[in-house]
């Protein structure tokens, strides 16, 4: 049963996550929204990649906020003795990259699996707005690929 509290932190910050993810995801929808109302999307290469360009940062930022919510969580819970530390394993959860340089107590091991699964599935939600961005373009540029 001492699995049961992590797992309750550790949901309870996926929520968080996916709601800064929301917002962000929103921002871009409104921004595309935007650029397609000014009549800017699917024009020519020199005025689609800044949209481009400005998606990504959108979902990079919501990412980069997130794990700094999660390295915020581990310090709360004094598992780690600076943000700097904190960042750093989170970033390597979130990512999946794994080092296994700095690991977390016994007591709170289990939020590192929580992570990876949060940022996967939310890289995953990004790369689907991405696609679906640049897919947009490709289909208000080239009339002929629209069904």
């Amino acid at each position: 049963m001492a699995f049961l509290v992590p797992l309750t932190v550790g949901v309870g910050i996926i929520a968080a996550t996916i709601i800064i993810h929301a917002l962000a995801l929103n921002g871009t929808i409104r921004f595309i929204r935007w650029e397609r109302r000014l009549g800017r999307v699917g024009k020519r290469f020199l005025v689609d990649f800044p949209i481009v360009v400005l998606a990504i940062s959108f979902a990079l930022s919501a990412h980069l906020v997130e794990m700094a919510v999660w390295a915020l969580l581990f310090m709360v819970l004094g598992e780690f003795p600076t943000f700097g530390v904190a960042y750093y394993h989170s970033a390597v959860n979130y990512t999946t990259l794994g080092y296994g340089d700095v690991a977390m107590s016994s007591a709170w091991r289990l939020l590192g699996p929580l992570e990876a699964a949060d940022g996967m599935l939310l890289f995953g939600v990004s790369t689907a707005m991405i696609f679906a961005v640049i897919q947009r373009m490709v289909e208000t540029r080239y009339v002929d690929l629209r069904s």
